[in-house]
């Protein structure tokens, strides 16, 4: 996954967020790439980055989430980078798809938002999800599948996110700035 790592630092390094917040996170960000060659990867115990996308719809008003079968609550699509991943943009799309049954949602290859979560994924011991989150939009009259990983996908109003999704707000505020 080197040339994924190498873009992702190079796409950081270059992005300028709206938020001193997000500042500090990038440069924290920066610093696990740097420290960790194997950042992207799934395998790095310590941590890994992901890719995550909120999905909107052609009219930017509503968004899709995921009723995840895991964690069984409402999030954006996204998850982990795969070798074949050429950039977190394209992981975040092809996760995009792969969950949403969508198959040509645009993304805008800038970053949106930065988030670290503690997480246990499919290493099945507790790590860190360093997840670069992407905005995205459905072309008119997309029609998601649900796919294994979720128990529903569905379509919300933008200002009235599912109870319980709070910690979603940030990163709708930056998608829709």
């Amino acid at each position: 996954m080197n040339e994924l790592h190498t873009g992702a630092t190079a796409m950081l390094r270059d992005w300028r967020p709206a938020t001193p917040e997000q500042d500090a996170l990038r440069h924290s960000f920066l610093a696990f790439l740097s420290a960790r060659p194997d950042a992207c990867e799934r395998a790095c115990v310590p941590g890994h980055l992901t890719a995550s996308t909120l999905l909107l719809d052609h009219s930017g008003e509503h968004m899709l989430l995921t009723l995840h079968r895991r964690i069984g609550r409402w999030v954006q699509l996204g998850g982990h980078c795969e070798s074949g991943d050429g950039s977190l943009a394209g992981a975040a799309l092809r996760e995009a798809v792969e969950e949403s049954g969508i198959t040509d949602p645009v993304v805008d290859p800038t970053p949106v938002h930065l988030d670290v979560h503690p997480v246990t994924c499919s290493l099945g011991v507790p790590t860190r999800h360093f997840d670069v989150r992407f905005r995205a939009h459905a072309r008119p009259g997309a029609e998601p599948a649900t796919s294994d990983e979720s128990l529903d996908l569905r379509w919300w109003p933008v200002r009235e996110p599912p109870d319980g999704a709070d910690d979603l707000t940030p990163l709708i505020t930056a998608a829709l700035r």
